[in-house]
């Protein structure tokens, strides 16, 4: 969630609003530090911190402080335990915020940065019962005294070549994760009028350029309408040195295409980092709705570990289309 867009917003519409934050952990708990959820004055809201009872305690106490005007800020210091129906064990604290119109000018360095992408760090302090955040460097300042947030995420780039029915899906899959989506296609026509926020959809006129302008990181995922343009993408990403290289199809398709790559000269261990079929062992459905779930739960496997686990399941059945 872009907390700082949001936040700005429902101010903006509503006339003010509380923003909720994971101030500390000590423990298990449901959520990390620096967890938000913005609440309007009506009580609807976005974001979480975890669910459950600290959730909706934690609404409560915004929708009061809400009705009774921009005030100081509070921090509450909640135990995980049996008074508040949560077993996770741990102990928080959560930050809660009052903001109206007045504060709109100071948000915007932040919406700006936010916007900007990436991660930002903010210095903050206590001034007068209410948080102020600077981008200003306090250290080596013996009289600062506060704590640091960390805002914003780093999106990873997905390089998605194909527009047909598993693209739409995979494209919708990964609208609200952290990634970066690039939608190619060498078709007229055929992106739908609606794309989410985080893609951007492109009339590809040069597929191996794609891939060589590609950043370091990227994910790519190779499901074109033509099997020869889908060899030619695959095989100039795996030149590369990709975390994943995917590929929609069948273990026919992956061995025709394998012959094919060591005709080329190309190493073993190249061609065996290929994933094909796609998606995560076990899910037979070809539905593709069904495929772009499993796929992107691979993907976020591949962004938290940097790779897939090979070996401890049968592999991916079909999804050749």
């Amino acid at each position: 969630m872009r907390v700082w867009r949001q936040l700005t917003d429902f101010v903006a519409r509503h006339g003010s609003a509380a923003l909720i934050t994971v101030h500390d952990v000590k423990g298990s708990a449901p959520r990390e530090v620096g967890a938000h959820m913005v609440v309007r004055p009506d009580g609807a809201f976005h974001g979480t911190i975890g669910g459950g009872q600290l959730e909706f305690r934690m609404l409560d106490i915004a929708r009061e402080m809400l009705a009774a005007g921009r005030g100081p800020a509070r921090i509450v210091d909640q135990a995980l335990g049996p008074d508040l129906g949560q077993c996770c064990g741990g102990r928080v604290k959560i930050l809660i915020e009052t903001l109206d119109k007045r504060d709109l000018e100071d948000l915007e360095p932040l919406l700006e940065a936010e916007a900007g992408g990436g991660v930002f760090e903010v210095e903050c302090r206590m001034e007068d019962g209410r948080v102020r955040r600077e981008f200003s460097s306090a250290v080596g300042d013996d009289h600062w005294t506060g704590w640091r947030e960390i805002h914003g995420e780093v999106r990873t780039p997905v390089l998605i070549f194909g527009a047909g029915h598993v693209g739409r899906a995979l494209v919708l899959s990964l609208a609200p994760l952290p990634f970066a989506v690039r939608w190619l296609d060498d078709r007229e026509d055929v992106f739908p009028a609606h794309i989410p926020g985080n893609a951007q959809a492109v009339h590809m006129r040069d597929p191996e350029a794609e891939i060589a302008e590609a950043a370091p990181g990227s994910l790519i995922l190779v499901m074109t309408h033509d099997h020869p343009l889908d060899m030619a993408i695959t095989a100039a990403a795996l030149r590369r040195d990709f975390p994943y290289v995917g590929l929609i199809g069948s273990a026919t398709k992956r061995a025709r295409f394998e012959k094919r790559f060591r005709e080329l000269g190309m190493p073993e261990g190249k061609i065996r980092s290929l994933v094909c079929p796609i998606g995560l062992p076990g899910i037979v459905d070809k539905d593709p709705a069904v495929i772009a779930a499993s796929v992107t739960a691979q993907l976020l496997q591949v962004r938290e570990h940097g790779s897939i686990e090979r070996n401890l399941s049968p592999p991916a059945p079909s999804n050749d289309t």
